[in-house]
């Protein structure tokens, strides 16, 4: 890995590391930016892109880097140690400077963390499982087809568990959410916004589950509708 580093910072100036989601959400850094201007980049959360998106906004941004970039933060050194885990084997360094990119208000998810303030588990409960231990007694990688108005904070009405570890969990109905809307997210992320969750994690595979969006009380989908 630290070859391949190397190898794209000769080539491009920079390289940029992408992690897949989890337990917690998907996240990529730069590396090789340090030299130059002080400071990685981190784009964290936002799955509003796609794995691809993020990789050119990265690149994009890396080269734009300058006074004409907007939306940067400074990146607490908690959040460093735990996310630039390459960046600081690359340097050899205990910590980093860095910068979050922030994504516009179009974009904008729950899962997007505020990276300028120490890392907490309770003021960002999306991201705990960096530290914390997996208490739900599903597999920590479950994943849940969701929808954007979920991910943008609505109340998720829908959920329904098809295999050990897939669901789907819709704020509305998910029969008439456009395909373009829908997103493959970590169970965990939804869980951590909201804790009626555990009901969903508990259904049988093959099982669903529905609500009004201003209740949080779970009522049985009558098999067969």
């Amino acid at each position: 890995m630290l070859d391949l580093i190397r190898s794209n910072i000769e080539q491009h100036g920079h390289h940029v590391t992408l992690v897949a989601q989890g337990v917690v959400p998907r996240f990529a850094y730069t590396v090789g930016l340090k030299s130059k201007v002080g400071a990685e980049l981190v784009f964290a959360g936002a799955s509003t892109y796609s794995a691809v998106q993020v990789q050119q906004l990265m690149n994009d941004a890396a080269t734009a880097l300058g006074p004409g970039l907007k939306s940067l933060r400074k990146v607490d050194a908690s959040w460093v140690k735990l996310l630039l885990l390459g960046a600081l084997d690359f340097y050899n360094e205990p910590s980093i400077p860095a910068l979050q990119i922030l994504p516009d208000k179009q974009h904008w998810t729950v899962e997007v963390p505020d990276l300028s303030v120490p890392f907490a588990p309770e003021s960002e409960p999306i991201w705990q499982w960096l530290t914390a231990p997996w208490t739900l007694s599903i597999p920590k990688n479950s994943t849940a087809v969701t929808n954007l108005g979920a991910l943008r904070g609505d109340r998720i009405t829908e959920a329904a568990r098809w295999e050990e570890d897939q669901w789907e969990l819709f704020a509305g109905s998910g029969s008439d959410i456009p395909k373009s809307e829908a997103r493959i997210v970590p169970f965990a992320t939804l869980y951590a916004v909201d804790p009626s969750l555990t009901s969903a994690a508990s259904l049988p595979v093959g099982s669903a589950l529905w609500r009004h969006p201003n209740e949080l009380e779970w009522h049985d989908w009558p098999r067969g509708e």
